[in-house]
């Protein structure tokens, strides 16, 4: 998010080189209203320069598509490198940015991209799961993706009264039942349900982890 043409022109090719998809917004107002609907594995701010930069960065944790998108604050010396992460972001570049910073940079927080992309990226599956409600009240649904954070479920009939408690599954090929507290995210009234993980044990993290890093690689990370 910039509007100086020095900045897009060393940054630009060194994402590219990461085979990193860019996509250049050039207002603040105008970002921020992509952010709120679009997901991006990292967002890159130019936050003294461009007017409401600062703010982007500022409010950009509080977004539900962004919160925890790898960000990258460009400063001019008006805001400090302090200032900058307590605001959220994960790294900083000072102008002038050279490639060789540049790609240093990104080389570093490819990783932590990666990472991010795992945590929200959701594969199609379609497993048999159990919704398992407060009260004890049980629902049988199919799992229609899944990710690190959570999955989607299909069900027929109405939704047990009472809080979601947790839910069952085995992962396809598994053979032990995974069962991580869960709670609904979003529901779209034609019986599918988002679902978010909110305490994963150890071993069930660690079956997870394993069966996602074993999955078709996909397309390129956005930025």
């Amino acid at each position: 998010m910039s509007r100086d043409p020095q900045v897009i022109r060393v940054l630009r090719p060194a994402l590219e080189k990461l085979a990193i998809e860019v996509e250049i917004c050039r207002g603040a107002d105008s970002g921020s209203e992509i952010l709120s609907c679009e997901k991006f594995d990292a967002v890159i701010v130019d936050c003294d320069d461009l007017h409401g930069g600062l703010g982007v960065l500022e409010t950009l944790r509080r977004t539900a598509s962004n919160r925890n998108s790898i960000t990258f604050a460009i400063l001019n010396g008006h805001t400090t490198t302090r200032e900058a992460f307590q605001m959220g972001a994960n790294f900083v570049l000072q102008k002038p940015v050279s490639a060789v910073s540049a790609t240093r940079c990104f080389g570093t927080a490819i990783g932590l991209m990666l990472r991010e992309r795992r945590r929200y990226f959701r594969h199609p599956v379609e497993i048999p799961v159990t919704l398992v409600f407060g009260e004890g009240q049980q629902l049988k649904a199919t799992a229609t993706n899944l990710s690190e954070g959570g999955m989607a479920v299909f069900f027929r009939g109405k939704l047990p009264k009472g809080g979601l408690s947790n839910v069952a599954f085995r992962l396809p090929g598994g053979e032990i039942p995974l069962e991580p507290k869960a709670q609904i995210a979003w529901i779209n009234g034609s019986g599918r349900v988002g679902l978010r993980f909110i305490e994963l044990p150890a071993k069930t993290r660690e079956q997870l982890d394993s069966w996602l890093t074993a999955q078709p690689e996909k397309p390129a990370k956005k930025i």
